[in-house]
């Protein structure tokens, strides 16, 4: 979505030579205040510099002028007075290695200071600025990782999946209960730093909570193991947090606490019990202890108990 400082800039700017347009770059900086220099910059799409020249020139108190260089004046564009950069820079940022397997510019380290530096090395002295425009220009982006590489493919997967969702869709238009269990990520316990907005708490001015400054797992209390359980037709989560092992009698026993506490108690007329899940780890479809354990809580719960696993690769 496109701010309203954005949309302000994209309708006035076209019509401003280039010292009005420093100006009113200069003038929202100076209104947003702290961090209004980065934040105008990026939306407008120019150098932090050309905003704090705008900042001068604003605070100079100057009479307006109609002075405006010429047409192709100032310096010349980087690529112009070095035609070899933007090729090189191309060169850099193929996906692949290319030379020394152990140089500094493997496909994980192509930041801007990387290129930066690289490009220096080979005797095309530019900042991270240059390299920024010079790959937004070439159609280029930040990139992150996308989830969307499945795991192997079996010639009845869609049978697999059409025969799951039939399942439960009767099962929940009787009323019966149906849970979706998974072992989540472990999470060291300690005085360990918590990115994003998950980490902060309001706290008197300058006296952050002082944590670890590096996450070693020798300097752990121990590790939280959630196991999830997500109850379907209540759309309800309900979360066991063991702190030993993610085991098969882990994750059964996590099911019986969730149906001692909640199931039984939202269900008290079901007469059976299905559970879907992935095809890995304490709840693997080929692990023994799992069926064993589902044998032996079925019998307490009085329940009998279908388990759906997922195909291979999917969660």
């Amino acid at each position: 979505m496109i701010g309203p400082l954005r949309q302000k800039l994209d309708v006035v700017v076209p019509w401003l030579n280039e010292r009005q347009r420093r100006l009113l770059f200069a003038a929202e900086a100076r209104q947003l205040g702290h961090g209004g220099i980065a934040a105008v910059a990026a939306e407008a799409g120019v150098s932090k510099g050309c905003v704090q020249r705008g900042l001068v020139e604003l605070e100079a108190d100057e009479e307006p002028s109609d002075r405006v260089r010429r047409p192709g004046g100032g310096r010349r564009r980087q690529t112009e007075k070095d035609p070899e950069l933007l090729p090189t820079l191309m060169e850099l940022v193929k996906d692949g290695t290319r030379g020394d397997p152990i140089g500094p510019l493997m496909w994980t380290t192509k930041s801007l200071r990387h290129l930066s530096d690289e490009l220096t090395a080979r005797g095309h002295r530019v900042g991270r600025d240059t390299v920024a425009e010079l790959l937004k220009a070439a159609g280029f982006s930040l990139r992150g990782n996308a989830k969307v590489l499945e795991g192997t493919h079996h010639p009845d997967r869609d049978a697999q999946f059409t025969h799951i969702n039939d399942l439960v869709a009767e099962f929940l238009d009787i009323g019966e209960p149906v849970i979706s269990v998974d072992c989540k990520k472990k999470e060291m316990i300690g005085l360990f730093g918590q990115t994003g907005q998950t980490g902060q708490e309001w706290t008197a001015k300058g006296a952050p909570v002082k944590v670890m400054d590096h996450d070693f797992p020798k300097d752990a209390e121990g590790t939280a193991i959630p196991y999830g359980i997500y109850d379907l037709g209540r759309n309800t989560g309900y979360v066991v947090v063991g702190t030993d092992h993610d085991t098969a009698a882990f994750a059964v026993a996590s099911i019986r606490r969730w149906w001692t506490e909640q199931g039984r108690l939202d269900y008290p007329h079901a007469t059976r019990l299905v559970i879907t899940a992935d095809g890995g780890g304490s709840n693997s479809s080929t692990a023994k202890a799992w069926k064993a354990n589902l044998a032996v809580i079925a019998t307490e719960i009085g329940l009998p108990i279908t388990v759906c696993h997922l195909p291979p690769g999917t969660s």
